[in-house]
């Protein structure tokens, strides 16, 4: 999964370890998982910099913005297979069902970067994370705005749909959302995120496979 063999294995055994099972920060994944945020950041933008030279800012933002979000970094993990490793309370089913394999695989990046450094994070994150598990092409061609695409469907069929806030709770140290997409006053479908714009974003994408919306 690394492509190369790990000095300090402690690292590693604390990027899989969710604060569900270990609720101290020094035990937990949450200040890697921080850690590994800015460093996949960093990567991408230099990345997608040298992959479109001629494109102005905005459009490196937003490709970045696709590559690094919460639904693209979850599907990358478990695909990778970090679902298998990754310590968590399995009582609470809904945690299998967040981002917690995503937030891991940002946490291992962190850790990368604490055993062997940036010039070895750039390489693990090209070529066992990018390269094999994110179809750039493809996302460069997809619209991903899952709510505008709902919206324009329920406005040329006369449907009233809304986002509805469900639930708001903590997890962790940050606010966990669930937004409803409600139909006709129906509720279709629902989706978590970090922020409400994600959370709507991943119950939109729902709604459109439940009403066949291609």
């Amino acid at each position: 999964m690394l492509g190369f063999t790990p000095k300090h294995m402690g690292y590693y055994k604390m990027a899989f370890m969710h604060r569900s099972r270990i609720e101290e920060l020094e035990q937990n994944n949450e200040r890697l998982e921080f850690l590994g945020d800015a460093m996949l950041g960093a990567v991408v933008a230099e990345y997608l910099f040298k992959k479109y030279p001629y494109q102005p800012e905005g459009y490196l933002t937003e490709m970045r913005s696709r590559i690094v979000r919460r639904e693209t970094l979850n599907n990358v993990a478990l695909r990778m297979g970090l679902h298998k490793l990754v310590q968590y309370n399995q009582n609470d089913r809904g945690l299998s069902r967040s981002h917690i394999f995503g937030n891991a695989l940002e946490a291992l990046i962190g850790a990368v970067y604490l055993d062997q450094g940036f010039a070895r994070t750039r390489r693990f994150v090209l070529e066992q994370v990018i390269r094999p598990y994110v179809d750039i092409e493809l996302m460069e061609n997809t619209d991903t705005n899952y709510k505008n695409k709902l919206l324009s469907w329920a406005q040329k069929n006369s449907r009233t749909v809304s986002c509805d806030t469900l639930d708001e709770k903590m997890d962790g140290s940050r606010k966990l959302f669930t937004i409803g997409i409600v139909l006709d006053g129906e509720l279709v479908s629902s989706g978590t995120g970090f922020n409400k714009k994600e959370a709507g974003q991943v119950a939109a994408q729902k709604a459109l496979e439940v009403l066949s919306i291609s």
